[in-house]
């Protein structure tokens, strides 16, 4: 899809830029039923070595704090699973980023399982001020049905293991917990287990994936690759696991009530800041309900680049970090079909629906239903995310309304209990 010349590496640059890397590439020591990254081992050589070589971590680390505009460059470090490494490369990590540190601020994140955190890996966490997403779906028979191990066996004590160990050394953390089909029939069960944990901030995210045609389980993958650059994608088989768009809003409007009641300014969750962000005007942190994509690259443990992390096909590959610029990489990304056609090639149902603000139809890699008017590009969770959003409206009327006042917005739980006070229909 064309998206024109209009987005220049000068307004790359002003807008910045974000990097997730994969270090360990899609190498993992779980089997997790729902995990999306794992079979990209069938797009790499057989036997490959799945770890960065020092020669790409350093150039990585170079061209991107040098190619980012912003004071801020945030490292995000992920998988596969990323502790597989070991401690001593993201030491080399800390080592190649403080010549850079006079000029900008640096940040690190690491996302893992958690089954491999010990003392030691959370002391140096600690000392080197990461910042922690450990994935856990919820109470034991939650988190057990979909995350298993290369055996088949439960994942559940050994990520509650390393979470105590975070707390324990007070790194800080967030819980990324996936929703897939039989997850979001228990949303009360999951949120109130992680309310009782003492957990403080929590992203939800709906696992959607589609079947691979015979194409794609002939080159050994059985999820199909998002049709981000044609939009025209016919194939809409999800799989087993995949949530229903009915189940997903019901699951996200289920744990709203309950958050909204007892738990605003104490417990955050990700999901509902993003939708007060948006009703009150805010541009998207967040590239799912941003108005457009493709800067938020992936680089490979190879140092291949490509457009997103949803994207590591050979079709969305950009370049590689050893040869090419970065910021000519995410140029190519903006160009080729990201960027501004996320906004462009919204359907019309999209483009008139009331929560437009909100949604921005979604991420482009879920777009692959029709809409009622049998046009291409309709978000696959619309549904839910309408039903959601539409059913918060008056919570964040009411919480808008206490911040343009000096109020916190955890007022808006007295609100709800006296509804005379602070009208919650916005009448």
């Amino acid at each position: 899809m064309d998206v024109g010349q209009k987005n220049s590496q000068s307004d790359t640059s002003a807008k910045g830029i974000h990097v997730v890397a994969k270090p360990i590439g899609p190498a993992c020591n779980l089997n997790c039923e729902y995990c999306f990254y794992l079979e990209k081992q069938a797009l790499f050589s057989a036997g490959e070595n799945y770890r960065m070589g020092d020669d790409v971590l350093a150039a990585y680390i170079t061209k991107y704090i040098t190619a980012q505009p912003t004071p801020v460059v945030e490292f995000v470090w992920q998988g596969g699973e990323p502790t597989l490494l070991g401690i001593d490369f993201f030491k080399r990590v800390i080592e190649l980023q403080r010549p850079f540190l006079k000029q900008k601020s640096i940040s690190n994140s690491l996302q893992t399982n958690g089954t491999l955190l010990t003392d030691e890996w959370c002391a140096f966490l600690k000392a080197n001020g990461f910042m922690v997403g450990i994935s856990l779906d919820g109470p034991k028979e939650i988190h057990d049905r979909y995350r298993r191990d290369r055996s088949g066996n439960g994942t559940f004590d050994r990520v509650l293991q390393g979470l105590r160990l975070l707390q324990k050394h007070k790194v800080a953390y967030n819980v990324l917990a996936c929703v897939a089909g039989e997850t979001a029939l228990r949303p009360l069960d999951v949120y109130r287990y992680f309310r009782d944990e003492g957990i403080e901030f929590i992203q939800f995210a709906p696992v959607v994936e589609r079947l691979a045609d015979a194409a794609e389980k002939d080159s050994g993958l059985r999820l199909a690759c998002p049709a981000v650059l044609d939009r025209q994608e016919e194939n809409t088989r999800v799989t087993p696991w995949s949530v229903t768009p009915e189940d997903y809003g019901d699951f996200l409007i289920a744990v709203y009530e309950e958050w909204v009641r007892h738990d605003v300014g104490k417990l955050f969750v990700m999901n509902f800041e993003w939708a007060l962000n948006a009703w009150i005007g805010n541009p998207s942190p967040v590239c799912i309900h941003a108005k457009q994509c493709g800067r938020s690259l992936v680089i490979e443990h190879s140092g291949d680049v490509y457009a997103c992390d949803h994207c590591v096909y050979p079709q969305y590959k950009l370049g590689n970090i050893m040869a090419d610029d970065l910021l000519a990489m995410v140029d190519k990304s903006l160009q080729s079909g990201f960027g501004t056609s996320k906004e462009t090639a919204l359907p019309r149902w999209c483009r008139e629906c009331g929560v437009l603000a909100a949604c921005q139809g979604g991420c482009p890699k879920h777009r692959f239903a029709k809409t009622c008017d049998n046009e291409p590009g309709l978000q696959y969770l619309c549904e839910g995310y309408k039903k959601f959003f539409l059913h918060i409206r008056k919570y964040l009327r009411a919480m808008t309304q206490l911040l343009e006042n000096g109020l916190p917005a955890s007022y808006v739980m007295q609100a709800i209990k006296a509804p005379l006070v602070v009208k919650l229909d916005g009448i």
